[in-house]
């Protein structure tokens, strides 16, 4: 009967959709590499009441009348901004300086996935992995023969693929900025073994959150080489970042913002809440008239 009561209980819907998502930011502000997300709000259908008219020599125009039927959630756009890079020492923590992701396969499933979270570790067949057991993607080298022959797949980190001249176990390894492995046996004999590759998108936003920091839908999110043929390339190539070893990208929550939010969708869920009880109000006069 009264519009207002249908506009005010699509905002109560929409302002609560938008503090699940503040909730969710909220929630994830020390998980590393996650990115926030944003609710952009759109009015919903309008319904005319007079269409507008031009004005002409015989009289002046009219206005169109509208009465709009409330608002709807037209978005919730992940946030790709730069979170804040936190040392931690540790060789296999990675993050990414500049755009970029990096890549991930399943062993299980197969399936690939991209990732902003760069806590790795070696398992214990010295693959890189994340904290879910998903490894890295990156390319092999053999040394073992000139040239050196490169393979594209998980990465691995050990002796494997070392020059003649280098042998014996390995003893350390680091990672440099252009995501190159090197790894030293027990007699100071170095060699690249592997490279960390990443990916990039034209549009991110076609990107699905996974859980455990994952990404994916790669193939709607433009990525380069094409949805077809997907190539990651080499740190600092591209438009891509670089690697910085030893740290972690922090959350790019912004808790003031985040708290901001929230008092604006709690203030705004309270005023739909108000048209509700008047409308109710307006209808309970209407009743009583017969009285």
């Amino acid at each position: 009967m009264l519009r207002s009561l249908t506009s005010a209980i699509s905002g109560l819907q929409n302002f609560q959709q938008q503090m699940d998502v503040i909730g969710n930011n909220i929630a994830n502000v020390n998980t590393p590499g996650f990115k926030s997300a944003r609710t952009d709000f759109a009015d919903s259908f309008s319904q005319t009441l007079r269409n507008s008219s031009a004005a002409s020599a015989d009289g002046s125009g009219s206005a169109a009348m509208q009465v709009g039927t409330g608002v709807s959630t037209s978005s919730i756009k992940n946030l790709y901004t730069q979170g804040s890079l936190i040392g931690t020492t540790v060789g296999t923590d990675l993050a990414i300086d500049g755009q970029g992701f990096f890549v991930v396969r399943d062993p299980l499933s197969n399936e690939v996935f991209v990732t902003r979270a760069g806590a790795f570790d070696r398992d214990s067949e010295n693959y890189l992995v994340t904290s879910g057991g998903q490894r890295v993607q990156g390319l092999n080298f053999d040394h073992s023969s000139e040239p050196a022959v490169s393979t594209y797949g998980d990465i691995r980190i050990d002796m494997s693929g070392a020059p003649p001249e280098v042998a014996g176990s390995l003893q350390a390894f680091s990672i440099n900025a252009d995501g190159q492995i090197r790894v030293t046996n027990n007699e100071a004999g170095r060699f690249v073994r592997a490279q960390i590759l990443l990916q990039s998108f034209s549009d991110p936003q076609g990107l699905v959150k996974r859980g455990n920091n994952l990404f994916s839908g790669m193939s709607a999110a433009g990525p380069l080489g094409g949805a077809t043929n997907p190539t990651a390339e080499a740190p600092g190539t591209h438009g891509l970042g670089r690697i910085i070893s030893g740290s972690l990208e922090s959350a790019n929550v912004d808790l003031s913002q985040e708290f901001t939010n929230m008092i604006l969708a709690q203030r705004a869920f309270q005023a739909n809440a108000r048209v509700i009880t008047t409308s109710d109000d307006m209808l309970q006069e209407l009743v009583n008239l017969k009285r």
